[in-house]
């Protein structure tokens, strides 16, 4: 029986609370304590019970010593918002769970952007090297096209030396039949020549006019060949009886004219017009006086050209017996008009234009005889001194050349041989012309493009072609293992294991048909060039 009272007692008795968790009710469990206390004479008074708590509490109530043995934190601190806390932890953990999904989501976002950028750079990389380097059928293609158009250059160019322009074409026939029927005229009838002087000279001055005036020339029709001709017009058609006149142009004529044929470069180019003319406006009006002079009978002189009939039949103690000092003092009046007019009208009147690039004889004398002796001399002077001294250069070359004009004028085979050395002298510089300038010319473009052919068999483009590009067991090497192998490139060419190297695309079955029409064009240009 007192087993099963205690055991009831056990029951009975209420729960302690703990004053932390339920301080209002310790609180009042204190007060009556105290009120009992105080009181003696009174009965005690039962003890105010909570109300059962929940199995639950009980049962982490039983645990509580566990708990505070873990705990940092003693079971009397801990507070209902830590009881709340630890209630929400499980929503904490789905947070932080939704928070590590989103960075892994985020993570794996960036992973699949970088591999789509790597990925995007090396299509990229391909790309521009495929486009650096075109496949095999381009870059066939391209090499076909170039070879034709070297072929079409190289044919071209020999089409033009064998049969050149329309143009040249009649300047090469004009020249050719104005030796012929000059040498014709001077044979058989010399009296005549002067007509064929005039006429030359109408047909070729109009040409020269529009020719210089187009390329900006013009200034070098004042020069004093062209003054020497116009004299000489005057003496035959004018003034045929004007002794001065005709002294003065006859020395003129041998002396600047002739000596501008070696220091103008005068060449007998027959295809060249402008070289033609040139050498015609100097050299034809001494060959006229000469025939004039030795070869025109006398019985014509006479009557055609009183003024030479009287200077070739005067006896030396006449006046009109024209001697050296006569030739120089009557020939300098009109070098001396032509001088300053020359002088007046282009170099000052025409000075921006000419230091705007505007050629003239002193600027192309100074470009041409610039590191000769006498050049060095003029242009070593001041500036405002350059001019003066070539015009005195000028001037006394021009009295060089007539010291032997009494010479050529009172005697015929002298005067024949000069002309004969002259012309001469002109054909030298045509043959320089056509050997050391046309020639070299010719040779090195040849030469160049047997370089550019050598270098197409090789590589087309200059560079290392796809079609000779080791390839690797799953495609072509990338540029970073092709840059490492750049020094044996000329091996790998060489190379006939390489399956790349199996079939040349020039020499391939398949493309050889379709090649044939280009190396058979390319063949025939050879063969013509080598004989």
């Amino acid at each position: 029986m007192a087993e099963q009272e205690g055991l009831m007692k056990a029951k009975s008795e209420p729960v302690l609370i703990n004053d932390t968790l339920y301080p209002e009710t310790t609180r009042t469990r204190t007060n009556d304590s105290s009120a009992s206390s105080g009181d003696g004479s009174a009965a005690a008074k039962p003890p105010v019970l909570s109300p059962m708590p929940s199995p639950n509490l009980l049962s982490r109530n039983a645990s509580m010593s566990d708990v505070a043995e873990e705990w940092e934190v003693p079971p009397e601190a801990i507070t209902v918002f830590d009881l709340l806390d630890n209630l929400a932890l499980p929503a904490k953990l789905e947070n932080w769970q939704t928070r590590l999904a989103r960075q892994t989501e985020r993570v794996r976002r960036q992973q699949a952007k970088l591999k789509s950028s790597t990925t995007s750079a090396k299509d990229r990389v391909i790309e521009e090297w495929r486009r650096l380097v075109p496949p095999p059928d381009e870059q066939l293609d391209k090499y076909r096209k170039r070879m034709r158009e070297s072929v079409d250059r190289l044919g071209s160019r020999w089409n033009d030396a064998k049969a050149i322009t329309a143009r040249e074409k009649l300047s090469f026939m004009a020249g050719v039949f104005n030796i012929f029927i000059s040498g014709y005229l001077i044979g058989a009838h010399p009296h005549l020549f002067y007509y064929w002087f005039t006429v030359q000279l109408c047909y070729f001055m109009p040409i020269r006019y529009y020719t210089y005036h187009k390329r900006g020339y013009h200034y070098f029709l004042a020069d004093m060949c062209y003054f020497v001709n116009l004299l000489l017009l005057l003496a035959i058609w004018v003034v045929p009886q004007s002794k001065r006149l005709l002294i003065s142009t006859y020395c003129l004529a041998y002396g600047n004219n002739a000596v501008a044929v070696a220091m103008w470069r005068n060449s007998m180019v027959f295809h060249s017009l402008d070289k033609v003319t040139s050498l015609f406006i100097h050299i034809m009006p001494p060959v006229t006086l000469h025939c004039i002079v030795h070869l025109t009978p006398i019985s014509i002189q006479k009557l055609r050209f009183p003024a030479i009939y009287a200077i070739k039949h005067s006896s030396p103690e006449s006046s009109i017996h024209y001697s050296l000092l006569d030739m120089i003092i009557w020939s300098s009046v009109p070098y001396a008009f032509w001088q300053l007019s020359y002088h007046f009208f282009i170099t000052v009147r025409r000075r921006e234009k000419i230091a705007a690039g505007r050629p003239t004889s002193f600027t192309w004398m100074k470009k041409s005889y610039g590191k000769s002796w006498i050049g060095k001399l003029v242009l070593g002077l001041p500036a405002a001194l350059q001019e003066p001294a070539f015009m005195l250069t000028q001037y006394l070359c021009a009295l060089g050349a007539m010291l032997p004009c009494p010479i050529w004028f009172w005697y015929r085979w002298p005067s024949a041989a000069f002309l004969t050395s002259l012309f001469a002298w002109s054909i030298y510089n045509g043959a320089t012309y056509y050997i050391d300038v046309f020639g070299n010319r010719f040779q090195k473009e040849l030469e160049q493009m047997k370089r550019d052919v050598a270098k197409w068999q090789t590589t087309p483009d200059g560079m290392i072609s796809p079609l000779m590009t080791p390839r690797a067991e799953n495609g072509p090497l990338t540029p970073h293992q092709l840059s490492g192998q750049k020094g044996t490139s000329g091996q790998l060419l060489r190379s006939k294991s390489e399956s790349s190297m199996e079939h040349i695309p020039l020499l391939d079955s398949t493309t050889n048909e379709k090649c044939t029409e280009a190396d058979g064009a390319l063949g025939e240009g050879l063969e013509k060039l080598k004989q």
